[in-house]
């Protein structure tokens, strides 16, 4: 197999809501300037990562995207990426869509492009998601779901099906109100000193305040369990990364040591048409144990540094057990004990995950990568670990665990 690195990379600033950069109502240049488009976002991330000389060597273009149809009215996503720069125009370029693993589901698509025959290749992950109500959003996303069987579950589909999971692991005993409150309370820490996530200028918030947070489901069997704390931001952004095989960094004038090679990037889809047990998250799982074991028997151990899918606090904690940083059940008292925060044993999203860096759908799975890259670099500033990791994993699910991308991270 030939050896792909990521040779470098942009994120744009994620903003919404309770973001001082989303220009709303209140915002001193409401009237004067809208927030950017779809089209700008995602040209912002490509001109951003990339030279007129380093695009002119792009061979393949992927961009994740989730929902362009609907909350921009705009498809075809591949085109646009191509008629970001003249120097990407007739190259190969499509967009991928996996729900909220078609970042990741890009980024692999390149990988194999690059094991196979490619030496350049141009990862996009775009969405944005703020142009329409909250509820009208909801019914949006709520295509990541079995549309026609679990639609009706409440107006916000996504928050109730993870309001089921903490439900059935409240009652199973293996997590409480105050647990969730935490995990919640790392992530808006973490993105205060991120200035490009979302809720970079948040207030901060007692676990008290967190675990008052107001509820909003309709189902009233599940709106106890859930809160607006626990869910991820309706973000725009985009994230942008350059990956290469030797030949091609040699193209773009880089060296190994200023990259971070991918050991592995493996896939797990799973049946959208059946539930599966809420305790757990059986199809992440088998992605981890699928790309440990293809970067040649890694395991969690292993692991200095995570980024995971919080798309809700709960995931966060499902995601501690798929990977194997904690025995079933266990997953909240791993955080508890205090092994990922920033300066725990294996840090986990640092930059504020879902709930604190943000959500722009597509973006994710590629952000996800950018932000262990620039953990290994040493480019996160305020957030940035003691000690540069060495080894790291990303975890990006798309659906109610539907669909799985794992990568696992080398620094050169």
């Amino acid at each position: 197999m030939r050896r792909v690195f990521i040779a470098g990379g942009y994120i744009t600033p994620f903003i919404g809501k309770g973001s001082k950069d989303f220009i709303d109502k209140k915002h001193p240049d409401f009237g004067k300037r809208e927030n950017p488009t779809l089209e700008e976002t995602l040209t912002s991330s490509i001109k951003g990562c990339l030279t007129p000389e380093t695009a002119s060597v792009v061979d393949r273009i992927a961009v994740g995207n989730f929902c362009g149809e609907l909350f921009s009215k705009q498809g075809h996503l591949g085109a646009a990426a191509a008629g970001a720069m003249p120097q990407l125009r007739h190259k190969q370029s499509m967009r991928v869509e996996g729900a909220c693993a078609s970042g990741a589901l890009a980024a692999r698509i390149c990988f194999e492009s690059l094991q196979a025959s490619a030496d350049v290749a141009l990862v996009v992950g775009a969405e944005v998601q703020t142009t329409v109500s909250a509820r009208e959003g909801g019914d949006f996303l709520a295509r990541a779901s079995h549309f026609s069987r679990q639609r009706s579950i409440d107006d916000f589909t996504f928050p109730a099906l993870f309001a089921r999971r903490i439900k059935a692991l409240m009652e199973a005993k293996s997590i409480t109100a105050e647990d969730l409150a935490l995990f919640s309370q790392k992530a808006m820490e973490n993105a205060r000193l991120n200035p490009l996530a979302h809720m970079h200028t948040s207030k901060p918030q007692t676990l008290a305040q967190i675990v008052e947070s107001p509820t909003f489901l309709t189902n009233a069997d599940l709106k106890p369990y859930i809160k607006l704390t626990d869910c991820s931001q309706v973000s725009d952004g985009a994230c942008a990364i350059v990956l290469a095989t030797e030949a091609g960094l040699r193209k773009l004038g880089k060296n190994v040591s200023d990259c971070v090679e991918i050991l592995s990037m493996e896939v797990a889809t799973d049946n959208l048409y059946e539930d599966s047990d809420p305790t757990q998250m059986g199809n992440s799982a088998k992605a981890a144990q699928k790309a440990f074991a293809a970067a040649g028997g890694l395991s969690a151990k292993d692991m200095q540094v995570a980024e995971v899918h919080d798309c809700f606090t709960v995931a966060e904690v499902l995601m501690y057990e798929a990977l194997g940083f904690a025995e079933k059940g266990q997953g909240a008292k791993f955080m508890r004990d205090g092994n990922t925060t920033l300066t725990g044993k294996v840090p986990v999203n640092t930059g504020g995950g879902l709930v604190g860096f943000g959500h722009p759908v597509g973006a994710t799975g590629v952000k996800q990568m950018f932000e262990v890259y620039r953990q290994m670099k040493g480019l996160c500033g305020k957030y940035q670990m003691a000690s540069r990791p060495k080894l790291g994993v990303c975890l990006n699910m798309g659906g109610d665990d539907k669909t799985a991308v794992c990568t696992v991270l080398k620094n050169c």
